[in-house]
């Protein structure tokens, strides 16, 4: 394994964080996070500068050349270091790794040219829609959207829930039982046209964290979907869905891990300028030993990270590695939140100094791409337990 960078990657990080400081991090985010408010304007700011092109080839959307995932990650640990604004890194890597990526890889040469370059210029928004009611973390046991073949395609019958970007998506790749009789293996994916007659969606749902990214259900009541729009074969849905969560608790995790970096840099620094008892509390044990253990989390957090990237940018599995990368990490983002918390103290709590909005939007890492429970079940049944 070779987790060295080239001189052009580095150069690139260190692009994407200074464009994200500059043009992401506006006056009105704690705003915008009480309010529930999208930005639009970053969104496509962030398209413009060519973040959404990372998961698009050249022909579609792409960079002047195509970018690995190695590379793509490093930009979104970047992303995350660079933009306060979780909710909306968040947003564009669900777009990316769990719509872009699987359109890239099963997609046929009409659906690449028709929403894989829109998507990749800000134009088009897209959700992923795989979770239900009662279709959780056993989502393809209990999945319920039925898609009942008919001449010329699909009549789609059902919900979908807790959607990120679900209420303002202009696309959403849906998964849908087409041949019961199989269970898990008859399960298909359509691209769904907010136009559509029989399709739509709910107004935001209010959540905990998160808040810069509107969720919502989407709704189908005899939505007729051309076959011409059923990504892969029939029955592909579980690979294709496989195929994508590694790819997406990479990417989304990377975000995460740079939020992490900036929010182990500001509590240094707080410890360094904060006084009590005439002294810096820094220097006091309790307040340096947590410090200690948010750059532990944050090292064994990125060395997990890397692994996997360079492990699919190689071709292998990382079914494993991804699984404990999501476990450690996301449980890494919440401790280290609290810490961060309890190291700036009162300042922490309060809403408008920024601290404490970063534990509501880590809690929900705990919870999305495969629960903290269901990562040791993987793990676990991995190991042939």
């Amino acid at each position: 394994m070779d987790f060295s960078w080239t001189k052009e990657q580095l150069a690139y990080k260190d692009k994407v964080v200074k464009f994200a400081q500059q043009h992401l991090n506006d006056s009105n985010i704690v705003e915008r996070d009480q309010k529930s408010l999208f930005s639009k304007e970053n969104w496509v700011k962030c398209a413009t500068f060519g973040i959404q092109g990372l998961a698009s080839t050249i022909n579609y959307g792409g960079g002047e050349k195509d970018i690995d995932l190695l590379t793509a990650t490093l930009a979104m640990e970047a992303l995350g270091y660079g933009c306060k604004d979780n909710g909306l890194a968040f947003a564009l890597n669900a777009q990316m790794w769990t719509v872009q990526q699987p359109i890239s890889v099963f997609g046929s040469d009409f659906q690449k040219k028709k929403y894989l370059t829109p998507m990749a210029k800000g134009s088009l928004i897209a959700s992923h829609g795989l979770t239900e009611e009662k279709a959780g973390s056993d989502v393809f046991g209990g999945m319920q959207l039925k898609a009942e073949k008919v001449d010329g395609g699909y009549l789609l019958n059902g919900k979908k829930r807790y959607i990120t970007l679900g209420p303002i998506a202009d696309i959403a790749l849906v998964f849908a039982v087409t041949n019961p009789d199989v269970g898990k293996w008859g399960i298909s994916g359509f691209i769904v046209e907010k136009e559509y007659k029989g399709f739509e969606s709910t107004e935001n749902i209010p959540k905990m964290g998160m808040r810069t990214v509107p969720f919502g259900e989407l709704i189908f009541k005899d939505c007729f979907v051309p076959e011409e729009n059923r990504l892969g074969n029939e029955g592909a849905g579980l690979g294709i869905t496989i195929a994508s969560l590694e790819y997406d608790r990479c990417c989304i995790l990377a975000s995460q891990l740079g939020a992490m970096e900036r929010q182990l840099e500001e509590s240094i620094a707080y410890a360094k300028q904060r006084k009590q008892f005439d002294q810096s509390i820094g220097k006091f044990q309790s307040v340096s030993n947590r410090i200690a253990d948010m750059k532990l989390r944050l090292e064994t957090s990125r060395l997990l990270l890397y692994k996997v990237a360079w492990l699919k940018s190689s071709g292998e599995s990382a079914m494993l590695e991804a699984a404990m990368l999501k476990l450690h990490l996301s449980e890494s983002f919440v401790h280290s939140s609290i810490d961060s918390i309890r190291n700036h103290g009162g300042y922490g709590y309060v809403s408008e100094n920024e601290v404490e909005r970063n534990l509501r939007d880590a809690i929900g890492g705990l919870i999305y791409a495969g629960t903290s429970d269901i990562q040791r079940n993987i793990i676990a049944n991995l190991l042939e337990l």
